[in-house]
């Protein structure tokens, strides 16, 4: 297993004592799926069913074993319950060494190496992107790949696709474009590139009927074929100086995108101008960058994580290149390196960040300077801004993800191995 951003870890022991008493009142909802081995990314996929109580939705997330059973990408069936709807009593009882009767496999794929990342194609949420240990993203039509059984010496599945243009490893930085089927990619070789999978996909929905794949509707050969489809890049795009660590496309274009690196800068792109750095702010945080974020709702709003523990919020309109940047503000209410940042889907100044600390945080920065908003483990000094604070997770939470069917759902996953020398943990919560 990898880790990003190590830092020393207080002990959890009594936070999640004192959260574990308050859940009857802090949730609407809270699933609590207990995992064998840890996963690195979780998301949302599509709904399946709505009812009266809850909806059937899809989850991703991908399952990091030691070898002695494969690495796979999981695809499951989660039921949301609505709000409201759960009784207390059920709440209450909220068991951490449980798998819960909310989550359940739906489909099974072996994955060629460790699952690091998983992204959903807006257009099409079936395609999924995937990144490991090498050079290549992977790409996915999950309904149509084969359900495997994840057994030692199986056979690993073959991706409807493989995104190429990397010279060294690609492990984490990984985006897919709102506006158009393209994806984002950053990596080891301290490069962006930029891929459009649109003939692909068009090839993919028109043969949907067949249950073809990308790869098999792209080629004459069918299932016979023997290779995935490669796809070289659009664009590659150089001018960070360590890592790419992420990667994020503006929110209305697939020709703006930005991205952060271990080289502490953050770098805005336009494809339309040419391969090098529309705006490059050389210091945009004290350490490592490792997560960023464009606000879908303003798009002069970007928000970055780093392993300095704190989260920035900037205005690109007051970016200036090649100095150090001003962020409009800094959020500092984790106590280890942030790992991930995601604005909500249903609200422009709404936005959280997890944390190598194990807590997941919900911001609203409109709030800063006001009467503070309630805090999920009562704080006796919450940070300004600070509206919520999600301290289900015994260890680093390494992926989350809000829901835009549901938009104050999360799912989120620990990474529980140092902790608790288990696998990991899987919650979704609604508050």
């Amino acid at each position: 297993m990898k880790e990003r951003g190590k830092s020393g870890k207080p002990s959890v022991d009594e936070r999640y004592t004192q959260w574990k008493s308050l859940v009857p009142v802090l949730y609407d909802w809270l699933a609590n799926h207990n995992l064998v081995w840890p996963s690195l990314s979780c998301r949302w996929g599509p709904q399946q069913e709505t009812a009266t109580y809850k909806n059937r939705q899809r989850l991703y997330l991908s399952e990091q074993t030691d070898g002695s059973v494969p690495n796979t990408l999981v695809i499951a069936n989660c039921e949301v319950v609505k709000p409201r709807v759960a009784a207390a009593e059920h709440i209450s009882q909220f068991n951490e060494e449980a798998r819960s009767p909310f989550v359940k496999k739906y489909k099974t794929i072996i994955h060629p190496g460790e699952v690091n990342r998983i992204r959903e194609l807006p257009q099409n949420s079936k395609i999924v992107a995937t990144h490991t240990d090498s050079p290549d993203v992977l790409i996915w039509d999950v309904e149509s790949q084969p359900n495997r059984h994840a057994v030692l010496g199986a056979a690993e599945s073959r991706p409807d696709l493989i995104l190429t243009g990397h010279q060294d490893n690609a492990e984490f930085a990984l985006a897919m474009c709102p506006t158009e089927p393209f994806v984002l990619s950053g990596g080891k070789d301290k490069s962006v590139v930029l891929w459009s999978i649109h003939d692909h996909i068009t090839a993919s929905a028109t043969d949907s009927g067949s249950g073809k794949s990308p790869a098999s509707a792209s080629k004459s050969g069918g299932d016979k074929a023997p290779d995935s489809l490669a796809v070289g890049p659009r664009g590659v795009y150089q001018g960070h100086e360590d890592t790419v660590e992420d990667v994020q496309f503006c929110p209305s274009s697939a020709q703006e995108f930005c991205s952060v690196g271990d080289d502490s800068c953050l770098i805005l792109w336009d494809a339309r101008a040419g391969t090098s750095p529309a705006t490059k702010v050389e210091k945009a945080h004290n350490a490592d960058l490792h997560c960023v974020d464009w606000n879908p709702h303003d798009e002069n709003l970007i928000l970055t994580g780093s392993a300095d523990n704190s989260v920035r919020m900037y205005d690109r309109r007051n970016l200036v290149s090649n100095g150090v940047g001003s962020p409009i503000y800094k959020f500092e209410g984790h106590k280890a390196a942030v790992l991930c940042v995601q604005w909500s889907p249903d609200k422009a100044s709404v936005f959280g960040s997890a944390a190598e600390d194990g807590l997941l945080n919900v911001w609203d920065h409109e709030k800063i300077g006001k009467k503070k908003e309630r805090v999920g483990t009562r704080m006796p000094n919450s940070p300004p801004g600070l509206f919520f604070q999600h301290g289900g997770h015994r260890d680093k939470v390494v992926d989350f993800h809000w829901n835009t069917s549901d938009p104050w759902t999360i799912v989120s996953v620990s990474d529980d191995c140092e902790s608790t020398g288990g696998g990991g943990t899987l919650q979704v919560l609604s508050s």
